[in-house]
């Protein structure tokens, strides 16, 4: 049988450090440490999962906003492409009474004018149909058609439309 040496000096004061019995480290702490490190982990992870999951639906609710306020934006820029076209501006002026006005005279700082100065008439000018029609104009709802079946014949009679001037001022939707 071996016999372990006897130590003296340094190396006996260390080796009374350090345990010499059949003893263990115990390893229910360190195991707990273990298990409780994983389940934190675990919890910390399903935590993160689920607040990016959220932020996802925010992300797609935010973007079926943004996409139907571009819709509605383009719907607006149309409505005010078609009001400020040059045939559009000249047929709601001339609806409102306004003709067009003659050749300008101009004032020289002086005082002269130059020029002669013609008064605006209203002359019976042709309103073509615009190229770009008024959003209003565009959005027109059918007339229905009265039949009347009289002995004689039977004819098509359609409704008087009623001569009422458009609104000067555009709707736009959703205001």
């Amino acid at each position: 049988m071996s016999r372990k040496p006897e130590l003296r000096g340094r190396a006996a004061r260390l080796a009374r450090l350090f345990p010499t019995g059949p003893g263990q480290a115990a390893r229910t702490p360190f195991v707990l440490l273990v298990v409780l490190l994983l389940g934190g982990g675990l919890i910390g992870l399903l935590v993160l999962n689920s607040a990016l999951s959220e932020g996802q639906f925010k992300l797609d609710d935010l973007q079926k906003q943004t996409k139907s306020l571009t819709d509605e934006e383009q719907a607006l820029q149309r409505d005010i492409d078609a009001y400020s076209a040059p045939d559009a501006l000249q047929r709601r002026a001339h609806e409102l009474g306004m003709v067009p006005g003659g050749d300008p005279a101009f004032l020289d700082p002086n005082g002269t004018v130059k020029g002669v100065p013609e008064q605006a008439t209203a002359a019976k000018t042709s309103v073509e149909a615009p190229l770009v029609l008024a959003p209003e104009a565009l959005v027109s709802s059918p007339s229905p058609t009265t039949v009347v079946s009289t002995p004689a014949a039977t004819r098509s009679v359609q409704p008087a439309q009623p001569s009422t001037p458009q609104s000067s001022t555009p709707t736009t939707p959703g205001r």
